[in-house]
């Protein structure tokens, strides 16, 4: 049985908007007569969710609100979620930077936090100076700390500035020995918010093998914030998906990624259009894919043949300069191919009901999503939708000595194969 690494137990974290303060006197008063009564805070019921898109009528909102989780000793977890859902909040939680509203957190063993670059360096102190300042804060002795110093020098790759003031360091620099320490120390929990995107491409590369290895080949539990979607499902083996301050999925870092990039992990792969029209060209109806003998609310299986199925009303009159272009793209936004219907005169002016078919076996499990094209003369784009519908394809099974665990990539197309010596 794994030990529990993070608990956490009714977090919720209420921000004042406005002036920085809790409000004004009257505010405080309520507050102190409240907690001399035993009450609750009267100012915690009034608070509204962290929608930024929206203006509320609330001076307070919860920038996180009833957070339950637990995490394993050992686990990669990516915390995931649009701007403003409430993940930096977290973390800042966690590393005990701010204090939770309510709720609390359970922890076995000491973190490790790199939530902005610079976090507890002393921009007048060197990197060598920085490097035992932020190892003592994290309950090092100087003997661990200067043990390991020549491995953080290397791993940064700030040699040559270790002895100089870290405020003229470049932001780069700041976060590569500011991770190498992060990652070095002998901490049992490393907590990384979005800052390795300050880095460049090898050293980001760099950071995720280091991560890599301190969950998986040292045990020690990481949580990751980042919007890279490809990174996170590389690096982590579950998920928490926040939105609007709550949390909306915990579990396998690949259903929470589909949800985060707008795909449904309950099997529903129909959409249908009311006023999503080109004026005087087209009007789209619908959008669907489904397989034979199952019903649009029951998931896609890869052994089947899949049908998409597009419902459109052609208006314009010479309707055979028009054809349908569909890219397909993987739950990371890459796109892997474009396909269309390239038939002379399949079109006509009228209703189109429009049937590609997916063979079996084409698709790996995995999640995926559509843009759509309306292309004239073959060149001119007059409408283009990307992620028009998403859909989620599931592990069909197969016959039992042949199953190896799903292969690499995301489609498995079926090629001729000859033995020419036998010919």
């Amino acid at each position: 049985m794994k030990k529990i690494a993070i608990k956490a137990e009714n977090i919720s974290k209420q921000y004042r908007l406005g002036e920085v303060g809790t409000g004004t006197i009257s505010h405080d008063l309520n507050r102190f007569w409240s907690k001399i009564r035993g009450k609750e805070d009267p100012y915690l019921k009034i608070g509204e969710a962290n929608d930024r898109t929206s203006k509320g009528s609330s001076d307070y909102v919860w920038s996180l609100r009833d957070i339950n989780f637990e995490i394993e000793q050992g686990d990669a977890v990516g915390i995931i979620g649009r701007n403003g859902a409430g993940k930096s909040t977290l973390l800042k939680l966690l590393s005990k930077v701010t204090k939770p509203t309510t709720g609390s957190f359970k922890v076995n063993g000491r973190i490790a936090s790199l939530l902005e670059v610079g976090t507890g360096f002393n921009p007048e102190m060197t990197g060598r100076e920085n490097i035992y300042l932020n190892g003592a804060i994290l309950g090092m002795r100087r003997a661990e700390i200067t043990r390991k110093f020549d491995e953080i020098v290397d791993f940064s790759g700030v040699e040559r500035y270790i002895d100089t003031p870290v405020k003229r360091y470049s932001s780069g620099m700041y976060v590569r020995l500011a991770f190498a320490v992060a990652a070095h120390l002998e901490s049992e929990i490393l907590i990384v918010d979005e800052v390795l995107a300050v880095g460049d491409a090898e050293f980001q590369k760099k950071c995720l093998g280091k991560m890599g290895d301190v969950s998986k080949g040292e045990g020690r539990t990481v949580l990751f914030v980042t919007h890279n979607m490809a990174s996170v499902k590389s690096l982590c083996n579950k998920g928490i998906f926040l939105e609007n301050g709550s949390k909306k999925f915990e579990g396998d870092i690949a259903q929470a990624v589909s949800l985060y990039l707008g795909g449904d992990v309950s099997g529903l792969h129909k959409k249908t259009f009311n006023s999503l029209e080109k004026e005087g060209v087209f009007k789209l109806n619908s959008i669907s894919l489904q397989s034979k003998g199952l019903n649009e609310n029951e998931p896609l299986f890869e052994n089947v043949k899949i049908d998409l199925l597009t419902d459109i009303d052609f208006i314009v009159n010479d309707v055979e300069n028009y054809h349908i272009t569909y890219h397909l793209y993987n739950d990371i936004g890459e796109a892997l191919f474009s396909f269309c219907d390239s038939s002379n005169n399949l079109l006509k002016k009228g209703n189109n009901r429009l049937c590609c078919i997916f063979p079996e076996n084409f698709f790996q499990s995995g999640n995926y999503s559509l843009a759509l094209f309306v292309i004239k003369d073959k060149k001119k784009s007059v409408f283009s939708e990307k992620d028009i519908i998403t859909f989620t394809v599931v592990d069909g099974g197969r016959e039992l000595g042949v199953y190896m665990g799903r292969e690499p990539g995301y489609i498995k197309p079926k090629f001729e194969w000859l033995n020419l010596s036998a010919l």
